[in-house]
């Protein structure tokens, strides 16, 4: 064990006490997605729910002064998941913004509250736009917005002799005329609406069926015509347009959730920014980009131009689906069955690194370079030697993300045999439950710290080679190294006299790689932040 590991252990010794670590241990290795004192988590995807194995399985967010860093992320209240302050937003809520938003337009302006509606929907609920067009020319305002003041209020009426130009029924029975008048029966209005919204999905600019005629079909309206399961899908709707027509507003993508977040990041700054929420669900994704999961510590731009480039199958197509590799001794073909790189041929027993393919004896050493790309001298006799690079390049960086993301799937088996090993070290020790639970942790610790890990490729491949450079990819080889460690450590197996020996071993690394996650994480997110900004592109990147 390093000395820098050592300095770590004696802050692991309250684990075995407690699942859930106390707030002074929040910015190590709290449960997953805690944020620290400075401001972030270490972590940020959520993990499968059978590797709590009797700890918190969903990530909380931090600014809450009540939970502090535990639990899940609050409703409504302002939260931090790693640089952007937001909410999380209940449909409940949701509505109730809504009502706030009508009934400050309908008192400015003296409006009837559903020709406010109208015009916030209309002017997708910017307030000061909509009161600035109406002071400046009401009438064409609200014309556009197809609102007609002044007509009867729509109710349901029976008219003597009226035929409808729908049906051409010309029985005496309820009818409906909008403000503009045109009137139909009360049968064709419900067919039209229904088609409306649960054919086509409309709620907020429906309008009146009348030829060439604009006027909208308010919500009081629509009340008096549909049965209430369509009127309940017509408000689901009119609630979903209310965070789609705001640039401020995501819905949460985890299925068959209900909740919005509301962020006010500026797309402009999502290139020195990195907006990740946690919904109250748990869920974790990118408000920027919408990605899924946590994709620090690399901006969007650059994820989204790296997933596009991934999908280029003129550069990836062979190299993606190849999941085997052949020994470099043997020639044996080798499939990858773990998440640790440390491969040992079954055939020859030679070992070595699966992302390298070098000698594993080198690894771990002072000059363990898996991780980096040696540039060479820039002297090819041709554009196909160059693009023959460029490739080499390329594949250096994705056959590390790839890995990761492969050894991430694979350790999700992990949590399954870590639980089983969890039994059969209380069957041969005198742990208890809660003392096992140093395995259950470091399972979790490493996928997480992977995803980070897998990132950090991404965002290698298109910074420039300077000083910077070299100092983010020294981070990076060092958090490589300890992952590596951890998860040899838990791929080993059970050994009676060693117990003790594996716990202190395993508790104490867990500590050591969640810090070293740590310090990459804060100095690259700082990176962003300086102006001018550390990091410096290839090429110029735009969201």
């Amino acid at each position: 064990m390093s000395d820098a590991e050592l300095d770590y252990s004696s802050e692991y010794e309250d684990y075995q006490d407690d699942v859930e670590f106390d707030d002074d241990m929040a910015d190590l290795t709290s449960e997953a997605g805690s944020v620290s004192d400075s401001g972030f988590s270490p972590f940020g995807t959520s993990t499968p729910a059978s590797a709590s194995a009797g700890g918190q399985g969903i990530l909380s967010s931090a600014s809450s002064s009540a939970a502090k860093g535990k639990g899940r992320a609050s409703i409504g209240g302002e939260d931090l998941y790693g640089q952007v302050e937001y909410k999380v937003l209940s449909l409940k809520q949701l509505e109730e913004e809504q009502r706030r938003a009508i009934e400050y337009v309908e008192d400015m302006l003296k409006l009837k509250p559903e020709s406010a509606a109208t015009l916030l929907r209309y002017f997708n609920w910017k307030k000061e736009k909509l009161i600035e067009a109406y002071m400046e020319d009401a009438e064409v305002t609200l014309e556009k917005a197809g609102i007609r003041e002044g007509g009867a209020q729509p109710r349901l009426k029976r008219v003597r002799g009226f035929v409808c130009d729908v049906c051409y029924d010309n029985e005496t029975k309820e009818t409906l005329a909008l403000t503009c008048d045109h009137r139909f029966c009360k049968a064709c209005y419900c067919h039209y609406l229904t088609s409306k919204i649960i054919d086509e999905g409309e709620s907020r600019r429906i309008e009146c069926m009348g030829k060439d005629c604009h006027v909208i079909v308010d919500e009081k309206t629509v009340e008096l015509l549909v049965p209430p399961d369509i009127l309940d899908r017509y408000r689901l709707l009119l609630n979903r347009t209310y965070v789609d027509d705001n640039p401020r507003m995501r819905w949460c993508p985890a299925p068959n959730c209900e909740f919005a977040v509301s962020c006010a990041v500026a797309p402009r700054s999502l290139d020195v920014t990195i907006p990740t929420v946690q919904c109250a669900c748990g869920h974790i994704f990118c408000f920027g980009c919408q990605l899924d999961g946590d994709h620090r510590p690399c901006c969007c731009p650059i994820v989204k131009r790296w997933m596009k480039k991934c999908k280029d199958d003129s550069e990836t197509s062979n190299w993606i689906s190849a999941n085997t590799k052949e020994c470099t001794k043997c020639h044996s073909t080798i499939e990858k069955n773990g998440g640790c790189n440390h491969m040992t041929c079954k055939k020859c027993k030679w070992e070595f690194c699966w992302v390298c393919m070098g000698p594993w004896s080198e690894h771990g050493t002072s000059w363990y370079n898996c991780s980096r790309y040696e540039e060479k001298a820039d002297n090819y006799k041709d554009a196909q030697s160059k693009s023959r690079a460029a490739l080499e390049r390329y594949l250096h960086y994705y056959n590390r993300f790839s890995n990761h993301e492969q050894s991430i799937r694979l350790e999700a088996d992990l949590y399954v045999r870590t639980e089983k090993k969890m039994e059969e070290l209380q069957e041969q020790s005198t742990l208890s439950w809660i003392e096992v639970q140093f395995l259950a942790k470091a399972v979790e610790t490493l996928g997480k710290v992977r995803t980070v890990l897998k990132w950090t490729y991404a965002m290698a491949f298109y910074l420039e080679k300077n000083n910077f450079t070299q100092m983010f990819e020294d981070n990076q080889n060092d958090l490589e190294q300890a992952v590596e460690s951890l998860s040899e450590l838990l791929e080993r197996p059970l050994e009676e006299d060693k117990i003790a020996e594996l716990r202190q071993q395993t508790t104490d690394k867990t500590v050591y790689v969640a810090k070293r996650c740590k310090v990459l994480l804060d100095d690259t997110l700082r990176g962003y932040e300086e102006e001018p900004p550390r990091w410096i592109w290839q090429e110029p990147i735009k969201f």
